[in-house]
C-alpha cells in the first residue's frame, strides 16, 4: 500500500500497558519487528512486518482516563474540514488538529455514539504499507449501542454507503467507500456488559487462527471468543496482557 483512499482506515496504534512487554507479546504473535524509538518522539514505536510499517505502539499515560486500546485512524484530505464536519454531526473532539512533524496532520475524536477514532491527513507518511496479509490489519468495526445512528454518522462524515446484513441474530452493517468494503458497524446486544463502551475494534490477519489464539494464551493474553468459522475466514477475539481487545482472522481465499 502506497496510499489509502480518503474515508478508509489507514493506520492503527496501541496505547500499550507496558511498551517493552507489548513488543514481546506482539512480536511473538505477529512476527513484528520494531523501529528504534526515543523520549523525543514520546516513545512512539513503529512496528514492521516483512520490512513494511503495519502499526505502532505507544506507552499509555498512567493518568489516562481509558484502558489500553487499539486506535483506528481514517485517512482524510483535510483534518480541519473533517473535524468541523464531525462537530456538525454531533461528534466530539478529544484532541484538536495538530501537525505531527512532517509526517502528517491528525486529530482524535469520538463519533455521535461515543466510539473514539482518529483522523490522519498524510504528508510524508501515508499509513500502513501492508494490509490483508498475516501480521497486518484486515478489518475494522465500530461496536456501539446505537448502530443505526453510528451508520448515519459515518455515511455523512465520509460519504460512505452502507449495507445491512440480513441476519436476525445481530444488527450489523458493512460500510463501503467507493463501492469497496471499508469497515463494519455492529450493534452491541443486551448480553454485552453495561460497562463496555462504544469502541472501534481492529482485526489482524494471521496464518492460523487457532495457533494465534494459543500464542495469545501462552504469552499472558486472553481468548475472549474461541476460534470460529465465518464466510470471511476463521476468527477469534482476543486481548493482550494489558486488556486491549482485537481480532485475528485467517482470511478465506477463493479456490
Amino acid at each position: 500500500m502506497t496510499k489509502h483512499a480518503a474515508g478508509t482506515v489507514s493506520w492503527v496504534d496501541l496505547m500499550a500497558w507496558d511498551l517493552a512487554k507489548a513488543q514481546d507479546f506482539y512480536g511473538a504473535l505477529f512476527g513484528w519487528t520494531f523501529d528504534p524509538t526515543s523520549k523525543e518522539n514520546g516513545y512512539y514505536t513503529m512496528a514492521r512486518k516483512n520490512g513494511q510499517h503495519v502499526a505502532a505502539l505507544i506507552p499509555r499515560p498512567s493518568d489516562a482516563p481509558f484502558p489500553p486500546i487499539w486506535n483506528t485512524y481514517f485517512a482524510v484530505e483535510s483534518v480541519d474540514r473533517s473535524v468541523a464536519r464531525l462537530k456538525e454531526l454531533g461528534g466530539k473532539v478529544v484532541m484538536e488538529p495538530m501537525d505531527v512533524m512532517e509526517a502528517g496532520r491528525m486529530a482524535f475524536c469520538a463519533d455521535n455514539t461515543g466510539a473514539p477514532f482518529g483522523f490522519w491527513q498524510p504528508n510524508l507518511f501515508h499509513g500502513a504499507a501492508l494490509v490483508n496479509e498475516p501480521g497486518a490489519v484486515a478489518w475494522f468495526e465500530a461496536k456501539t449501542r446505537d448502530g443505526a445512528r453510528a451508520v448515519a454518522f459515518y455515511k455523512d462524515l465520509f460519504g460512505m454507503t452502507a449495507d445491512k446484513m440480513p441476519d436476525d441474530r445481530m444488527q450489523y452493517w458493512v460500510l463501503k467507500q467507493g463501492g469497496t468494503e471499508a469497515a463494519g458497524v455492529m450493534q452491541l446486544d443486551d448480553k454485552t456488559p453495561a460497562e463496555v463502551p462504544a469502541h472501534w475494534m481492529v482485526t489482524f490477519a494471521v496464518a492460523n487462527t487457532d495457533e494465534a489464539a494459543a500464542t495469545v494464551s501462552a504469552k499472558g493474553g486472553k481468548v475472549l471468543m474461541q476460534p470460529f468459522d465465518s464466510p470471511y475466514g476463521r476468527i477469534a477475539i482476543v486481548a493482550d496482557p494489558g486488556g486491549a481487545a482485537f481480532g485475528v482472522i485467517t482470511l478465506a481465499r477463493p479456490a
